[in-house]
């Protein structure tokens, strides 16, 4: 059994074309990224996998891994799908981590792609961590003003995933001292659980909330959350040239994660 991360590239973004390459302290975003996965104890391959020339060619210059993938790939997780379809064996760990999300510690990486590694039986793993009460207040403050960002989980005992939600789950009504957990948006598949996902057709929850994630559960099957934290670290995602300056500023002020 391997475990291979792989990083999904796409050049052409909508309201940041050439993300993946648009430099955070000097450093491609993609980069950051392939060395954060690199790090991770439990990894023993990271793949980039584009759909751009451009992309390919900047990976090579650090010395990484990249693959093409079709351009029709709808999404992440076809085309992690499509980058390694070829050689991965059904028992293999596939990691998921999204190209835009620069400052995911190793540790968190690592927390989902170990838990897989440790348990064969497991088909699909993902990270989240609790929110502290200034963090909730935040993300509640967030979403009155309207904001979709941030995704929240509920699990059960065993800590498989009962849903995921753009919304805050679960609703306090009265303080239980349960804790909200957000959602760390990276996911470790057993390759034939991967191969299984991408022949579904997206599924109405999936389609109603625009997560991957519930496809999973609305076909049975089972996500099981791995509980981690940054740190200390402060987690970003780049969906601007705005995201990436705050990014670069993240790194000045916290320091270089690897």
């Amino acid at each position: 059994m391997s475990v291979i991360a792989v990083i999904p590239a796409r050049y052409g973004s909508t309201r940041f074309p050439g993300k993946p390459l648009h430099e955070i302290a000097g450093v491609p975003m993609v980069e950051r990224v392939r060395r954060l996965a690199a790090a991770a104890p439990s990894v023993d391959k990271v793949l980039v996998a584009t759909d751009d020339e451009r992309i390919i060619e900047a990976v090579a210059r650090f010395g990484g891994d990249a693959v093409m993938t079709p351009v029709s790939c709808r999404n992440g997780t076809e085309r992690a799908f499509e980058a390694v379809k070829d050689f991965a064996q059904d028992d293999d760990v596939i990691v998921n981590l999204q190209g835009d999300a620069p400052l995911t510690p190793p540790w968190v990486i690592d927390a989902a792609a170990s838990a897989m590694a440790e348990d064969p039986s497991l088909p699909l793993a993902t990270p989240a961590t609790a929110l502290t009460e200034d963090a909730y207040a935040k993300l509640a403050s967030a979403k009155a003003a309207g904001e979709v960002g941030g995704t929240t989980v509920v699990f059960d005992r065993k800590m498989d995933a009962l849903y995921f939600s753009k919304a805050i789950i679960p609703f306090r009504r009265e303080d239980a001292g349960v804790p909200v957990h957000k959602h760390i948006g990276l996911y470790a598949y057993r390759f034939s659980t991967l191969t299984q996902l991408v022949a579904l057709e997206p599924s109405p929850l999936e389609r109603t909330e625009s997560l991957e994630q519930l496809r999973a559960l609305e076909n049975g099957i089972p996500i099981r959350i791995v509980l981690t934290d940054y740190r200390g670290r402060t987690p970003w995602s780049v969906d601007s040239p705005r995201d990436a300056q705050i990014a670069a500023d993240i790194v000045a002020r916290e320091g270089e994660i690897v």
